[in-house]
């Protein structure tokens, strides 16, 4: 079953120990690309982040959002600058005894001094962090997963929509083929007859000749073939398992190709109309395959 490349998810997990956020959106993209946002102290878990994100996807732009809180890491963890500190307080002292100031130095005057005491960034467990990432990870890219599996099941209907109007297009063209040989002698008969305007004998021998070759010229039965073992993989396709956007846009090509060449034969009017209406639902089958992984 077709996917489509663009859809949306998010997911949240919270316990004692952390609080994990996660939101993606994909869009289509001729590739696999992976942009994930993540707090800095955690960049080492990117490259699991990408992991995980490519067992779901093979092709298309994903956007990943990824927010992680530690609450149980304590919030008063502070580091002391014990040297700055006797230095400044050293400088207070010299200070006060140089202005001959009373009285004591006041301790919140030493303890407010800057870069005496700074918070410490306690080091991250990351393999804890991962064990609380992935599943809500793993729950939003399954959540983005059958958003994209919905929205391919819609996007298959609309293409069988359009693969049933080309298949009946084809099938008319097959019956005005059945009778081009009949027509092209009937076409040649009468322009040579206009051309000689009754003066000469018209061998219908010859004009069975050439009708015939011309007919040969314009045969269009070995591109009606291919076009209808075009269309049939086209569905199988469309069917199977695997990601199928590139392979349809490759038979989307070789359709159009044959359809071409179809109209480039014939001088039948209604073949070229029916040519023109099936190039038509092949370019809104190809918009639609743009979204398709």
């Amino acid at each position: 079953m077709i996917k489509s490349m663009t859809a949306f998810a998010r997911a949240h997990h919270m316990d004692d120990a952390m609080e994990i956020a996660v939101e993606i959106r994909s869009y289509n993209s001729r590739y696999l690309d992976v942009a994930l946002r993540i707090p800095h102290e955690y960049a080492a878990l990117e490259d699991r982040v990408k992991k995980e994100a490519a067992r779901f996807m093979t092709r298309g732009r994903l956007e990943i959002a990824l927010s992680i809180q530690d609450t149980a890491e304590s919030a008063g963890v502070y580091q002391v600058d014990h040297a700055r500190a006797r230095s400044f307080y050293t400088a207070l002292k010299e200070l006060k005894a140089s202005l001959k100031m009373p009285g004591n130095i006041p301790f919140d005057l030493v303890a407010n001094a800057p870069g005496l005491i700074h918070a410490q960034a306690p080091e991250k467990d990351l393999e804890r962090s991962w064990q609380a990432v992935r599943p809500c990870l793993t729950s939003a890219l399954a959540d983005l997963e059958a958003m994209r599996l919905a929205e391919g099941r819609a996007l298959r209907d609309d293409c069988l929509k359009h693969l049933q109007e080309i298949e009946g297009h084809l099938e008319a063209i097959e019956g005005r083929t059945t009778h081009s040989a009949v027509e092209c002698r009937h076409r040649l008969e009468e322009r040579i007859s206009a051309l000689i305007a009754d003066k000469m004998a018209v061998d219908p021998a010859r004009i069975a000749q050439e009708a015939a070759l011309i007919a040969v010229k314009r045969d269009v039965t070995e591109e009606i073939t291919r076009a209808k073992s075009h269309l049939f993989q086209f569905r199988q396709i469309m069917d199977s398992e695997a990601p199928a956007g590139k392979k349809l846009n490759f038979l989307l090509q070789e359709i159009h190709r044959e359809f071409n060449t179809m109209s480039a034969k014939t001088e039948d009017a209604a073949v070229s109309h029916a040519v023109v209406e099936v190039k038509s639902a092949l370019e809104k089958i190809r918009e639609q395959m743009l979204n398709v992984e």
